[in-house]
């Protein structure tokens, strides 16, 4: 898929990694950007980046209701970036089981509610869903347990969508990314790639066709032992 000329809608593009897709896709000549927010007002800046392409929606992902009229403001789309997440910290002897729900309602639920509501247009334009996953998808973190699970769940859910919308023409992209610096992370002490970094290889690998995208340094090395050796990455991710 080609970004230039496309119709991309960003969720949680207020700040973060979402915000960085805004930037980059109009550095790209994407033709118009929905810039997804569940409060609109928080929008103000990523609007200002160009206020003929930048298009500020409201978009709560836990609501299939809010993710159906969202699709009918949208009706042009040809590329769905699945951004939208939360992140609680915590074993799950320890987090709240509502803490958990809260990470499955939008890391896994909302991917599943706005994937589906945007389904026509993407089959029309045989456009493309790019979802953001994380390491944690592939070997949790005990101190992320209930990301690490929405976040696995999620990668099942993409899996099966990939299976489905590809015999309607859509491709579908993961995306795995390592340490971030976003406000997600802030405290965790280690090595962390720019949004804009991120945001950029991910847009390249998509126009280059690869499902599975993995774009930074610490997301690549880990993948390559993962493939080698899961249960030592395991181990490793359980020290953390």
């Amino acid at each position: 898929m080609q970004i230039e000329h496309s119709v991309a809608l960003v969720t949680g593009a207020n700040r973060g990694i979402g915000r960085a897709f805004v930037e980059e896709l109009l550095q790209r000549g994407a033709r118009r950007v929905y810039a997804a927010a569940r409060d609109v007002d928080t929008l103000g800046a990523v609007a200002h980046l160009d206020r003929d392409r930048v298009r500020p929606l409201h978009l709560d992902v836990r609501d299939p209701a809010a993710a159906r009229t969202a699709a009918a403001q949208a009706r042009d789309v040809t590329l769905l970036i699945n951004n939208a997440a939360v992140l609680s910290l915590g074993s799950l002897v320890d987090v709240a089981v509502d803490e958990v729900r809260r990470n499955m309602e939008t890391n896994f639920f909302g991917m599943l509610h706005v994937t589906n509501a945007f389904v026509p247009q993407l089959e029309a334009s045989r456009g493309a869903v790019v979802n953001m996953l994380t390491l944690v998808a592939l070997a949790s973190m005990p101190g992320l347990a209930a990301y690490n699970a929405s976040k696995a769940a999620a990668l099942s859910l993409t899996q099966s969508f990939r299976a489905d919308l590809g015999k309607r023409g859509i491709a579908v992209h993961a995306v795995f990314p390592g340490a971030v610096d976003t406000d997600m992370i802030r405290d965790f002490d280690m090595p962390k790639s720019t949004v804009l970094d991120v945001a950029r290889a991910t847009l390249s690998a998509v126009e280059a066709g690869e499902e599975d995208i993995f774009p930074d340094p610490m997301s690549r090395q880990i993948y390559s032992s993962w493939r080698d050796d899961h249960k030592a990455v395991e181990r490793l991710f359980a020290t953390m």
